[in-house]
């Protein structure tokens, strides 16, 4: 039996596996079981922090009046305000195309009837306190940056001798936006409140990606001690999660494809972490942090700064852990550098898939040794094959002798049978770790190549290039010997058309790494077939 060549075999499964199975689960890890949390029926939350817990909390019988739209618009932003509540109810990013018109930008945030629910919402704890369903005032409804920030302040009515003014500040060239309450105490008796600061988002996959691959979506908790948690929507209704809830550091955010958008309370501050599932369909995740006490007839202030924009593994320059929202799944020790390295030739080339050839380029001369051995050791399978399919003739159905026999002229030879393998088992990482850094990538999204390939984070919409690659397999099968045995032939015959056809659903740009790294295998395997027939191995059998 050609052992080699059915490792070869196992070997392509066990990859294509391996990618499948990534498509079929979210990468994220395991959740402790903790008690079971009800339903909330409000959708302002409540905080067990010893400065809140006395606190009234309101909750909303009737809907609230409605308020005035502000229009923001920076040089990355696009964003509604609603100063009912001061929420952020529309954000678009104006560098990042929408998914399904590419004339439009990506919109994030959305608040509507009949339509995908995602907005920021903020507000402050205890009787008479402005949340977001206070009604406030701006000075105007549009605002435009124009220098490095631009603050939009709206102003809440005095309750309780507490005058309140909410602060959102937009920088330049920042998806940064920083949610501030000025409080200034006018009543006779010291103030002691909390702030709280959430993200309000219905279960719904994002429109305009493919059900073939099931990214992520969903909330993620980030805290020094438990690194990087996601807590799923299905966690969420059953009321089951576990994650540090009380700290002085990390974050809480909402991730889906590409995207994210977070709360990043500052390091060392006392807060407490939430996620909820509220009776309306939607969900809630944030952060709620007392505000230091603020005598009577002074000041105070509370900032809580939200990211909202393009998931980057730079992003950990902002928050630690921030960058980890870019989800490269188990093989992030080897998808991380190749996609920095991706990134430094992208640098240079300023294509994309200019930059995955070379990526190819470079994996298949860091492999060349071992590719070498495992090629060198076919090419012999080859020269050989005339002698294993007389020793099959010879020993017929005895399948014990034949193996024997087959085995001592292999060590006449000296052929390892299996000394190729090793090579094809190292090389299943790196497929599966490009493959993740191509889809996890926001950098690839809509990255063209050449000619039809406009978009290398999806498929091919000609599928020329996943025939080309079928192609390339045919032919390299042929330079391989043939399989003694009929179902490995006959296995080896169908891979490529098996293999065309899930390539269909693949990523482009990992399609183009497969056909180059094809391209290069073919002529590695050529070269060194040639070199042994030179050196007078074909004539000698």
């Amino acid at each position: 039996m050609d052992f080699q060549r059915l490792i070869l075999v196992v070997t392509f499964l066990l990859s294509l596996g391996l990618v499948w199975e990534g498509w079929q689960k979210y990468q994220h890890p395991e959740l402790v079981i903790a008690q079971n949390t009800p339903v909330s029926t409000s959708d302002i939350p409540t905080s067990s922090l010893k400065t809140a817990s006395t606190l009234a909390v309101p909750t909303v019988s009737t809907a609230p009046v409605g308020g005035t739209v502000l229009h923001v618009k920076t040089d990355t932003l696009d964003v509604e305000i609603n100063t009912l509540g001061g929420d952020i109810q529309r954000l678009s990013l104006l560098q990042h195309p929408d998914g399904q018109d590419k004339t439009q930008p990506f919109t994030l945030f959305k608040k509507g009837a009949g339509t995908h629910n995602y907005s920021a919402q903020s507000g402050l704890l205890g009787e008479g306190m402005p949340n977001h369903n206070t009604v406030f005032t701006a000075d105007k409804t549009d605002y435009v940056l124009t220098g490095d920030t631009q603050q939009v302040r709206l102003v809440a009515p005095v309750k309780n001798g507490v005058q309140a003014t909410k602060v959102l500040t937009f920088h330049k060239g920042s998806y940064l936006i920083d949610v501030t309450y000025e409080l200034q105490n006018q009543g006779t008796n010291a103030l002691n409140t909390s702030a709280y600061f959430q993200l309000i988002r219905d279960g719904e996959t994002p429109a305009g990606g493919t059900k073939m691959v099931p990214t992520y979506t969903g909330a993620a908790v980030y805290t020094d001690k438990e690194k990087f948690q996601k807590v799923d929507f299905s966690t969420m209704d059953k009321g089951k999660v576990e994650y540090p809830k009380e700290g002085t550091d990390g974050w809480i955010g909402m991730l889906q494809h590409y995207f994210v958008a977070a709360w990043l309370p500052k390091d060392k501050t006392q807060h407490e972490f939430f996620t909820r599932k509220l009776d309306s369909g939607l969900y809630s995740v944030g952060v709620v942090l007392p505000v230091a006490a603020i005598a009577a007839g002074q000041k105070g202030t509370i900032t809580v700064p939200l990211y909202a924009g393009p998931a980057q593994s730079t992003l950990d320059k902002i928050a630690p852990g921030l960058g980890l929202t870019v989800d490269y799944g188990w093989l992030t020790i080897i998808a991380a550098p190749m996609f920095m390295v991706m990134t430094f030739l992208h640098g240079i080339v300023h294509n994309w898939g200019v930059a995955i050839i070379l990526l190819t380029v470079m994996i298949k001369l860091l492999f060349f040794p071992l590719s070498a051995a495992s090629y060198r050791s076919m090419a012999k399978m080859r020269v050989v094959a005339p002698k294993l399919e007389k020793l099959k003739q010879q020993y017929g159905d005895d399948r014990e002798k034949l193996n024997r026999a087959m085995m001592d002229m292999y060590k006449t030879e000296k052929i390892n049978p299996l000394g190729g393998c090793l090579p094809m088992l190292i090389q299943i990482p790196v497929f599966i770790g490009l493959y993740w850094s191509i889809l996890e990538s926001v950098e690839m999204r809509y990255a063209p190549f050449f000619g039809w390939i406009h978009d290398l984070s999806t498929a091919d919409p000609y599928y020329i290039l996943p025939l080309i690659m079928g192609a390339s397999m045919i032919l390299q099968g042929r330079l391989n010997p043939t399989p003694p045995d009929p179902l490995q032939a006959k296995m080896m015959q169908i891979m490529p058309v098996v293999f065309s056809v899930v390539f269909f659903f693949f990523p482009a740009g990992l399609v183009l790494y497969s056909v180059v790294n094809n391209a290069l295998s073919i002529a590695q395997q050529w070269y060194i077939t040639r070199g042994l027939e030179a050196e007078g191995l074909a004539a000698n059998h």
